[in-house]
């Protein structure tokens, strides 16, 4: 499975507008809340020119890219955890994934309907952001009362789980979300993960401008990156209809249209990029002549564990990674000059892969 990144936000705040030009898919994209009921979800290449760069190098014969999975979530509403427009089963569909991308509509279109009548980018944020916690709380409060009674055993596992609960409650009680709360060791860190708490899960902003509003921006987005500001959370400013309409393009036709525009790549790019490191992933790459490929793993893996990602042989019988740093690799011209230089590296199972690694794994079942 890849990791998820979950698209919520309003209805007509630009979505589906989004998830179709991230994923070229063509989703139905209407001007009427939820037009997307059951998640659609894209499997998108994560674009990188030091992979292109490495496979002309060696004149490989295949080039595969790795990819981010994005999923486009239904509208959410007030009272989403209540119900309110099927609030449970979409709320349902944020719990699976890795992280949140929400989309806050930053442009006014009298054409598109606001599902609160105006365009306030701040409230919008807050009305998610609200549900996600309530339905928390009300997750965290059964898993407490069912931990406060257990712990009348005595028993200091459960007595410790309840107190941290409590903690829990508290904290989204008062309308704050749940990664506020630090877990302090692993029982805690893995009772937050057996949760699956929304409010705990990464988020990272869209702000849906209009096409006059890319390059400067406008006071909605000021707005929006100043709440999210406060909460450490990252804005990532994209025109959803200028995206969707590249997304349709040939490669010479997208440069050309990039630079009528005065971008010099595609915002969605930058939302790609944004969400791999919200997620704390980088790439690593094997290069050879029969096939280059980019691979997905989270920062501070080693080399064992990166070796799983191609196949589990590979970490069951790890011996060792020879590896290659991109730019000596570049700056050598290919993997003989690179060790004839001595810039390629034996490592053991202690290394912590770095972003941009050339690795060679040595194995033996």
């Amino acid at each position: 499975m890849g990791f998820q990144c979950g698209i919520v936000g309003l209805p007509n705040v630009g979505k589906s507008t989004i998830f179709n030009a991230l994923t070229a898919a063509a989703i139905e994209a209407a001007n009427y809340p939820f037009c997307t009921i059951e998640p659609n979800i894209g499997v998108v290449p994560m674009p990188d020119e030091r992979l292109d760069i490495l496979a002309d190098l060696v004149k490989t014969r295949n080039k595969v890219s790795t990819q981010m999975e994005f999923v486009d979530i239904a509208g959410l509403v007030k009272g989403a955890s209540k119900g309110e427009g099927l609030g449970n089963q979409f709320l349902g569909h944020i719990r699976q994934v890795d992280a949140i991308v929400h989309v806050v509509r930053c442009f006014e279109d009298t054409n598109i309907v606001h599902v609160d009548g105006s365009i306030d980018p701040v409230r919008d944020l807050e009305v998610i952001s609200m549900e996600l916690v309530m339905a928390d709380l009300e997750t965290v409060e059964k898993r407490l009362k069912k931990a406060s009674s257990q712990a009348k055993s005595g028993d200091k596992k459960l007595i410790a789980e309840a107190a941290f609960l409590e903690r829990l409650q508290i904290a989204l009680a008062a309308g704050k979300p749940a990664r506020v709360v630090e877990a302090e060791n692993d029982p805690q860190q893995e009772l937050l993960r057996e949760l699956s708490l929304l409010s705990n899960k990464p988020v990272l902003y869209v702000a849906n401008v209009s096409d006059d509003d890319l390059a400067e921006g406008n006071p909605f987005v000021d707005k929006l990156k100043e709440s999210a500001a406060a909460e450490g959370a990252s804005v990532v400013t994209i025109a959803g209809a200028i995206e969707q309409e590249l997304s349709v393009l040939e490669v010479e036709e997208q440069q050309e249209f990039l630079a009528d525009m005065g971008m010099e790549e595609p915002g969605l790019h930058r939302l790609i990029h944004a969400g791999y490191e919200l997620l704390g992933l980088i790439t690593y790459f094997t290069v050879g002549e029969k096939e280059t490929k980019a691979w997905t793993i989270s920062k501070g893996t080693t080399a064992p564990g990166a070796a799983g990602k191609i196949h589990t042989d590979f970490e069951r019988g790890f011996i060792r990674a020879e590896v290659i740093a991109y730019n000596d690799y570049v700056a050598c011209g290919s993997e003989a000059k690179a060790r004839d230089k001595g810039v390629m590296r034996s490592e053991g199972k202690e290394y912590v892969v770095q972003d941009g690694d050339c690795i060679l794994f040595r194995f033996n079942v």
